[in-house]
């Protein structure tokens, strides 16, 4: 038996959202982290918690960056975290050789002290088993979400168009890692060995 965890080296939460209604500016979140009780075989019972360090924002645009983390958007100062904690899982059937198939995922998404309820998109990228890398599974998630509802307001228009879409598309990716139970101390093949021993 081994039980599952979130591999902290790939998992990932990206954003975009469309500058003037033309270009798509994409970043992401440095420093996230993800627990939870994670049953790859019966996701239904599975129960995620994400948590993301606001002021970890990355656009590639200094100044941009600046600009998400104040008062227009994210606060970082006074939210200094966004989480999401799940509250069901759904599958859309099994396959007889891949296991459970895509579905949704169900929770609670806080940014800036606004809780509102967010259905993710879930698919199954993959299983991988390896010696070396270890038993591992990779998922996709994506959402939509409208800023405003999480009291983002910047709302500067230009020649009829916004500067910043209201629409921002949430795409998260990730590997659950199998984490082999160690052996219990003091079986009875261990305490004989113990008795043994000079």
């Amino acid at each position: 038996m081994g039980t599952w965890k979130f591999d902290p080296m790939h998992l990932q939460v990206e954003f975009s959202a469309k500058h003037l209604g033309m270009m798509t500016v994409r970043g992401h979140f440095s420093e996230v982290t993800a627990t939870g009780d994670l049953y790859p075989d019966q996701p239904e019972r599975s129960k995620v918690d994400v948590t993301i360090n606001t002021a970890s924002i990355r656009t590639h645009n200094e100044q941009r960056d600046n600009d998400l983390r104040g008062s227009y958007f994210l606060e970082v100062e006074k939210y200094p975290t966004i989480s999401f904690k799940s509250t069901r899982i759904e599958t859309k059937g099994k396959d007889k050789d891949a296991g459970p198939l895509d579905g949704t995922m169900t929770g609670d998404l806080t940014i800036k002290g606004v809780t509102k309820p967010v259905t993710l998109n879930v698919a199954k990228y993959g299983e991988f088993n390896d010696p070396g890398m270890g038993h591992r599974i990779a998922y996709a998630a994506e959402t939509k979400i409208n800023r405003q509802d999480y009291n983002m307001k910047f709302d500067a228009m230009l020649d009829g168009k916004f500067v910043v879409s209201h629409e921002i598309q949430i795409n998260i990716e990730g590997e659950l890692l199998e984490a082999k139970e160690p052996a219990t101390v003091g079986s009875p093949a261990k305490g004989k060995e113990d008795q043994a021993a000079p």
